[in-house]
């Protein structure tokens, strides 16, 4: 009984050391969209390289699934451990201004990721200009149209700030630049889910048989979209592009139902966000052309409060091999 208790005292001692030598790091925690997503199991990578390259005990945490509540619920459980820095890529910002807002009154370092006009916080970080993204894409999408016929475009929701832009910026280029092409409907929201993408493109194919492109933001609008298509054997016959990564839309990329996937490496925004935390905590100026020292962030823009990179990835049948997340 003795040796056991005198056992349990020791570890109880190396626990409370091990605790102290953690404790001894800054704590910077990354709040996600949904821990779920392959999209964000791949920027919980950069995180934790970032926390072992910098000696900061850097966690990623988040809702199980995109849900703007239990998100709001993951940040108020972050902000309550005290963290030195938090990074949060907000499902639907407006929803967490309030949190945001609670946590730099306490002090606390804040920089989002996909939300250019977040009120509460330090920085907003973006891997590229967004409406050079969203021109981008319906360039792509037109190419692929032969500049003509009818299009749909998807947005995970109308409050989520980037897709909106993207989507925004391709629609002003398309009546500037393409008028034999047209946009059918509205803003088609799949909220995150490739059910319901799936779901709505079958009834686009139904409503607009003459239908010939798809622009997706939301990672899965191309995936549902892609299923839909094969499904109705129209496969290759229309041009399918948007942000995804090859783990959910390689399989469609290489036989041809989705044309191309436009992305930027989520563990690079995972580090580059919190890279700018650590700047700052350091007492370091963000300034315009700085290097961050992560690829796509080397030459920053400085815009106000947003951060801007030059990271996006182009990936079709060609390169979609080359990329493993």
């Amino acid at each position: 009984m003795r040796k056991s208790l005198i056992l349990a005292g020791f570890l109880g001692l190396s626990l409370c050391a091990f605790s102290a030598q953690a404790d001894e790091k800054p704590l910077f925690i990354t709040v996600v969209k949904s821990t779920g997503f392959n999209w964000f199991k791949r920027m919980e990578v950069g995180v934790k390289e970032f926390g072992k390259e910098n000696n900061v005990n850097a966690v990623q945490v988040g809702p199980s699934k995109a849900d703007s509540a239990m998100q709001l619920q993951s940040l108020e459980d972050a902000i309550s451990q005290k963290p030195k820095a938090l990074m949060v890529v907000p499902l639907e910002a407006q929803s967490l201004e309030a949190a945001l807002g609670k946590a730099k009154e306490r002090g606390m370092i804040v920089v989002t990721h996909e939300s250019a006009d977040i009120k509460n916080a330090d920085y907003d970080l973006e891997a590229f200009d967004n409406a050079a993204y969203g021109r981008h894409l319906m360039e792509e999408m037109a190419k692929r149209m032969n500049y003509e016929g009818q299009y749909a475009v998807f947005v995970g929701s109308l409050t989520q700030t980037t897709h909106n832009a993207w989507v925004d910026a391709a629609i002003a280029l398309q009546k500037e630049k393409y008028p034999k092409m047209e946009l059918v409907g509205t803003k088609n929201e799949s909220h995150d889910d490739v059910a319901k993408a799936y779901q709505i493109t079958k009834d686009l194919l139904k409503t607009y048989p003459k239908l010939k492109g798809i622009q997706g933001s939301d990672a899965l609008d191309v995936v549902g979209a892609g299923q839909a298509v094969e499904e109705a054997g129209l496969g290759g016959k229309l041009s399918i592009v948007g942000t995804s990564i090859p783990s959910y839309a390689g399989d469609l990329i290489k036989a041809g139902t989705v044309s191309l996937i436009t992305c930027w490496d989520p563990a690079l925004a995972g580090e580059a966000m919190n890279k700018v935390a650590l700047l700052i905590s350091e007492g370091k100026k963000i300034t315009n052309g700085m290097d961050l020292g992560v690829p796509g962030y080397e030459k920053i823009t400085l815009s106000g409060k947003v951060i801007y990179g030059s990271a996006w990835l182009d990936m079709d049948k060609s390169n979609i091999d080359k990329y493993d997340f």
